[in-house]
């Protein structure tokens, strides 16, 4: 029974990557890394279906360029919005009630390994929402913007990076957007927006390989990781190809 739907949103506008390209659609040898951040999600019996958020302005480009790549896989494109949390509602909305957990993907994590994705969703099932994140190994230090003079250390034991997929029941999530717009505090991430309406998010280990690209030097290491791992006879993640020929899925 397929009890994931994976939304990924890649709506945003790229401004700290540069260049002409949003970094969603570069290259990473070979492939978008879209692509590579939704491989691990849409050849799985459990994920109903992908939900990839684009900008509507980027639809002609990403159909012209992209639409051979998503004919045959189990995805669907869906219009974003002015910001990403408007992005994710539009796919929520069209997540089927009859879905139980809806995962949320960063468009520019594109090395997420399948045991990962599989621990995960087993945490989900069991305790509602998860994600995974990793321990933070540098100190961290508090600094006074004007002056640029560190004000405090910050104890660094209970702090991890948080990553994705994080992992929701679909009900607590539907509820956490609706309740949105009545929050108070600023939210960073869909698992800081759970939290705020009372649900624990659990967080099961995370992966240094599992980094977000944000910046060129981002890109290139990934580059990096790719060719170590095909030297040690790795391979590359799976691919779909296709001609596009499904108006469905636009």
């Amino acid at each position: 029974m397929s009890r994931f739907a994976v939304i990924i949103p890649a709506a945003g506008k790229s401004s700290r990557f540069g260049g002409l390209e949003k970094k969603p659609f570069v290259s990473l040898d070979g492939r978008p890394v879209w692509q590579r951040a939704a491989e691990p999600f849409w050849t799985r019996d459990d994920v109903s279906k992908v939900y990839l958020v684009i900008a509507p302005e980027d639809r002609d480009d990403f159909r012209r360029r992209f639409g051979h790549l998503i004919a045959f896989a189990n995805a669907e494109v869906v219009n974003g919005g002015s910001e990403r949390f408007e992005s994710v509602a539009n796919a929520l909305a069209r997540v089927p009630e009859s879905v139980p957990f809806v995962a949320v993907h960063d468009a520019v994590r594109p090395l997420t390994a399948t045991p990962l994705v599989d621990a995960v969703f087993k945490a989900a099932q069991t305790h509602g929402a998860a994600m995974p994140a990793v321990p933070m190994a540098d100190t961290l230090k508090e600094v006074d913007p004007a002056t640029n003079r560190i004000t405090n250390t910050i104890p660094r034991g209970k702090l991890w990076q948080a990553q994705t997929p994080q992992v929701f029941r679909r009900d607590w999530l539907a509820e956490a957007y609706a309740r949105r717009a009545s929050l108070t505090i600023p939210i960073t991430d869909d698992a800081q927006l759970i939290e705020a309406i009372g649900h624990a998010v659990v967080v099961v280990p995370g992966s240094s390989a599992n980094f977000k690209i944000t910046t060129k030097d981002d890109l290139e290491l990934a580059e990096a990781v790719l060719k170590a791992h095909a030297s040690k006879g790795g391979g590359s993640p799976r691919h779909s190809a296709g001609a596009f020929d499904d108006e469905a899925k636009w």
